[in-house]
């Protein structure tokens, strides 16, 4: 479904991403890790479009998209959720998805007219919250949630658009440990349709671990380990990374 080849970066002299190539599949979670400054949400840009490649491709069910800014590759099919929350703060949780649904369907962005024409996005958007457990929050404005609601918000976005790729950059970061299952749990659910492909960026690797169904590893740029959560996991880079095996002991996977 989503292809990267040689894809690479330069800012000045320093290589952030180097020629990483990768596919991935439909049905498949698929978590991307390495040490801090790996790379790993530059990669992610290039991906989304936030940011441009210097060099290689970018491909979605075998079209070229490299030549597309981030607002089409999202109508492509690639759907970003970001280390901070990307909302519109002063609108309600249910005006945030609303909106999204609005896009999807073609309808404009319209926050008032639309509600009388189509009621049918209004009851989508309803349902949404329902699935994120926000339906109790609808009227709340998103800047007043807390942050654990404004990611569960993030996701309702996400599904609102129906992507065929889900990217989450860090989906857990500064969350409580009481919030963090509520977000694992909606991932789990996405996972659960077979049609879609889920990119993941986290550092806390129980939770690699669990959702996983492959782990690409980058390190310094460059993509060093491939394949199945637990060889990967065992493999050096990865041991360098987490648990601080000195790099000259160790082989690169």
């Amino acid at each position: 479904m989503l292809e990267t080849s040689d894809l690479t970066v330069r800012f000045g002299g320093h290589v952030a991403v180097n020629a990483v190539s990768c596919a991935f599949e439909p049905g498949t979670l698929t978590s991307i890790v390495g040490p801090n400054g790996a790379g790993k949400t530059t990669y992610f840009n290039l991906i989304s479009g936030q940011i441009k490649a210097s060099a290689g491709s970018v491909s979605l069910n075998g079209q070229d998209i490299t030549a597309l800014g981030a607002p089409q590759r999202t109508r492509a099919g690639l759907g970003r959720a970001f280390q901070l929350t990307n909302l519109f703060p002063q609108l309600t949780v249910l005006e945030n998805v609303r909106l999204a649904v609005q896009a999807k369907a073609g309808a404009g962005l319209n926050l008032w007219r639309i509600w009388s024409d189509r009621r049918d996005l209004l009851v989508r958007a309803e349902e949404i919250l329902e699935v994120v457990a926000l339906a109790d929050k609808c009227d709340a404005r998103a800047a007043s949630l807390p942050h654990g609601d404004q990611r569960k918000l993030e996701v309702a976005i996400l599904m609102a658009l129906e992507p065929q790729v889900f990217m989450f950059d860090e989906p857990t970061a500064g969350m409580s440990v009481d919030e963090v299952p509520v977000i694992l749990n909606l991932i789990r659910q996405l996972k659960q349709d077979k049609t879609k492909t889920i990119l993941l960026v986290e550092h806390k690797m129980d939770v690699v671990r669990e959702l996983s169904d492959r782990i690409i590893v980058l390190h310094n740029g460059e993509l060093v380990a491939d394949g199945e959560p637990e060889a990967v996991i065992a493999s050096p880079v990865v041991q360098q990374a987490y648990l601080g095996v000195n790099p000259e002991e160790m082989e690169v996977a």
